[in-house]
């Protein structure tokens, strides 16, 4: 995998960048796995509905297989592609009973590879295990917070936690963030790291890449007038003149602590992330 830098015939073109692998296949997504997806931007009664959002390139949804539920039944690689909806790249699997499924593809992934869903499945690449019967150390991804659901953390491009240690009922999982945290030794993780983790050095290059990405462009507050931001107003370039910055609904940003006090996932926290300076 590697960045192909474009050269810089125009403005538009200047530091773009695109992440080119040969591994990922330029074939058409699998029929089957694709749903419809609606559209969650625009008006309402002439108001915007969600800002920075709205038109884009129409595309569809693909069914990934978060749960990967075959248990016992072996799969092989058909091919790698890309999803629109998703940092990382998926992966089509052809299992022996002859079912296809999307699943998030790890990194070193190739077609043609076999993987394998079971409680102690071999400590290999692409391979999907109960947490107590992988070794501590053991770098995963894709993981479940609780036995049965499906993966929910550590999904992005690029992610991995790292199994740090393995009790009766629990195990210890540092995560990305570098919290440290407590799942059920029951859950089930994907052995290896998610794939596209040069996917944070794409430099988009111009304003309308954006657009084909659906995203419309932001407005800084203390451009505004004050009846549309509590930034704005004042002659000339002015500072926020607040104790704090807030959001355009005078609610406070950067730094405020939204998570509630008596969540019921604090006492699976052992260790919170740090700070960001």
């Amino acid at each position: 995998m590697a960045i192909k830098v474009y050269k810089k015939n125009n403005a538009g073109r200047r530091n773009m960048s695109i992440v080119k692998s040969a591994d990922v296949s330029k074939k058409k997504p699998e029929k089957s796995l694709l749903a419809p997806m609606k559209s969650k931007a625009g008006r309402s009664h002439g108001k915007i509905s969600v800002r920075h959002q709205g038109g884009g390139a129409k595309r569809r949804y693909r069914i990934v297989d978060f749960r990967q539920d075959k248990l016992g039944i072996p799969g092989k690689i058909f091919a790698i592609e890309r999803d629109p909806n998703r940092s990382s790249f998926i992966a089509l699997v052809h299992y022996a009973d002859g079912e296809k499924r999307y699943i998030l593809a790890s990194e070193g992934m190739k077609a043609g590879m076999e993987i394998l869903t079971a409680e102690a499945a071999p400590v290999k690449l692409g391979n999907r295990a109960q947490v107590k019967n992988i070794p501590t150390g053991t770098v995963i991804c894709n993981l479940e917070l609780f036995p049965g659901k499906g993966g929910q953390i550590v999904r992005g491009a690029g992610a991995s936690a790292t199994l740090t240690a393995v009790d009766e009922n629990t195990a210890q999982i540092k995560m990305p963030s570098g919290e440290i945290r407590l799942v059920s030794n029951k859950c089930y993780a994907t052995i290896g790291q998610v794939s596209n983790f040069e996917h944070n050095a794409i430099r988009i290059g111009k304003a309308g890449r954006k657009r084909h990405m659906g995203v419309r462009p932001g407005v800084r507050g203390s451009a505004m007038n004050p009846v549309d931001h509590p930034h704005g107003g004042g002659e000339g370039r002015q500072g926020i003149g607040l104790k704090h910055p807030k959001t355009p609904w005078g609610k406070p940003a950067l730094g405020k602590k939204t998570r509630r006090i008596k969540r019921y996932s604090n006492k699976f926290i052992i260790k919170r992330r740090q700070k960001r300076k």
